[in-house]
């Protein structure tokens, strides 16, 4: 399905689109008892590059349910397989996957799968290898986490039994204890050997694949969170001379980042940790690199970045926010030691703070809701994750409002289309560049090294200095498909839909005088 605009903005070249695009926009500022708008308009110009690479993916956690949930799930949808289930016949796909099972709308009644407003990667077509510390093939894997339908696994044995896992890097430090009986399949030596092998593991992966671009992606365990250190990680330079001398409070998330970072390959944070310490951010901007994060954004989180946003529009104030989980697979076995567990409670904590801060009628400043995560691993139920959650309101006159809601999810199935949006956004994302119209002098430039478009799939969004975070889900999932439409030329769907609502933009004939009516008022009623 190919979507053509017809505007003399836009413009189809061989090798991309160009748009010329109006960009507006409020800035706003407090003078005292007035607040002063300015309506800004930005003429830019839009080039999106429309060849598609070959791309490779790299997963750090191949070998754990969602890396082996993912490389199933490309499989299983690039064959095209079915198998039996107790409800019938189940057949591959993608849902839960905004790119791949959601829709955008074009113009009236139109609608389009979002990943077809531009040439985005297929599924079927990525590459896929990584890293994992313990040796165990992808089929082994797969059947260890006790994610799929045991008639599909049969179907995808053979296969996914010739993947196995590069050595991973292994750092007791940094994840749980329980977790040193899985690590049999490491990278030895100092941090720089570590990331030296990281870089080779790379460089091996795209000649053998024959790939044209590699994004990297951290699905492995929670690390806990790291110290900023003054002279360790706080600048790109202090962070190289710490991993020069083997300095302990460097991580093994960053040492992967800085290694992809210095492979020109974008990296993606599905983990709470602070892999993001100042130097790797500055090393990203230094070197013009993608990095994204931190921590998928499945079940629990997405719901309440949703019900929070709704309480707060509407007039409500949320008082107090209660989730608890429990789940069974490696990861709350992980999260069941303290420090790791620390990390996932701040990713989770802090996704309704922008919601909060945004209503002063509701919450005086510094005020917000008392927010509580509980997170314990219960075996038993295994990768089906179940998280109860309470939300306490006041409303008008001092009543109060409950909401409780009990989800049932399996976890790796959620997070699998979310790896999949990650990774062909952020190769959408590397061929969008921009520019002012009329700054011929000037070169088109892409989207800064922090890609904070793909807040919508993290819990806690890394943004880049200085720029506020948003969480609200609606607002993340409306900046992606804006930014997609205005690569075509699109505005904005303002959901305003005047065309339906005035006669003269319905196509109907206004005559004003057969309108006129007399309207008699009685007892201040029409």
């Amino acid at each position: 399905m190919d979507i053509v605009v017809n505007s003399p903005n836009v413009k189809y070249a061989e090798n991309h689109i160009e748009t010329n695009y109006e960009y507006l926009y409020t800035k706003a500022e407090k003078l005292g008892t007035k607040i002063e708008v300015t309506p800004v308009t930005e003429h830019l110009v839009i080039r999106t590059h429309t060849k598609v690479p070959r791309l490779g993916v790299m997963l750090v956690g191949w070998g754990g349910n969602n890396g082996s949930t993912f490389t199933a799930a490309i499989l299983a949808n690039k064959e095209g397989l079915s198998w039996p289930t107790r409800r019938g016949v189940q057949k591959a796909n993608w849902y839960g996957s905004i790119t791949q099972a959601s829709t955008v709308r074009l113009g009236g009644d139109v609608f389009v799968p979002l990943g077809k407003l531009l040439p985005t990667v297929h599924p079927d077509d990525l590459v896929i290898d990584g890293w994992d510390i313990n040796s165990a093939n992808l089929a082994e894997a797969m059947e260890r986490a006790q994610v799929l339908e045991p008639g599909l696994q049969q179907q995808l044995r053979a296969k996914m039994a010739l993947m196995k896992p590069r050595p991973s890097i292994y750092d007791e430090d940094f994840i749980a204890a329980n977790q040193a009986s899985r690590a049999n399949n490491v990278i030895k030596g100092t941090k720089l050997e570590q990331i030296q092998q990281l870089c080779k593991d790379i460089e091996n992966f795209k000649k053998k694949s024959n790939v044209d671009d590699v994004i990297i992606l951290w699905t492995a365990n929670t690390e806990r969170f790291c110290d900023v250190l003054e002279g360790v990680n706080d600048t790109y330079a202090n962070l190289k001379l710490a991993i020069s001398s083997n300095h302990p409070e460097i991580s093994p998330s960053t040492l992967f980042a800085y290694a992809a970072i210095s492979m020109k390959c974008t990296y993606l944070n599905g983990s709470p940790q602070n892999t993001f310490v100042p130097g790797i951010l500055e090393m990203a901007d230094k070197c013009n690199v993608f990095i994204a994060g931190d921590d998928f954004k499945s079940g629990q989180t997405k719901i309440k970045s949703v019900l929070v946003d709704f309480l707060v529009s509407a007039g409500i104030k949320p008082t107090s926010i209660v989730s608890y989980n429990h789940l069974g697979n490696n990861d709350g076995k992980n999260l069941s030691a303290p420090k790791q567990f620390r990390s996932k409670e701040i990713s989770k904590s802090n996704v309704v703070d922008d919601v909060v801060h945004s209503n002063e009628i509701l919450y005086k400043p510094g005020e917000k809701p008392d927010h509580v995560v509980v997170i314990k691993y219960v075996p038993y139920v295994g990768d089906s994750k179940r998280a109860l959650d309470e939300y306490t309101s006041e409303i008008m006159m001092g009543g109060v409002n409950t909401i409780v809601v009990h989800n049932t999810c399996e976890d790796s199935l959620l997070a699998t289309p979310i790896i999949l949006d990650l990774i062909i956004l952020a190769e959408l994302c590397s061929r969008i560049q921009m520019k002012r119209q009329g700054d011929s002098d000037r070169e088109f430039v892409g989207f800064h090294s922090v890609l904070s478009l793909l807040s919508y799939l993290c819990k806690a969004p890394l943004v880049p200095p200085g720029t506020p975070v948003v969480n609200a889900l609606f607002r993340q999932r409306a900046c992606i498909e804006n930014v997609m439409k205005a690569c075509i030329g699109l505005p904005p769907d303002s959901n305003m839909l005047l065309e339906g609502k005035v006669p003269f933009l319905m196509g109907e004939d206004v005559d004003c005088e057969p309108h006129k009516k007399k309207i008699k008022i009685q007892n201040g009623r029409h």
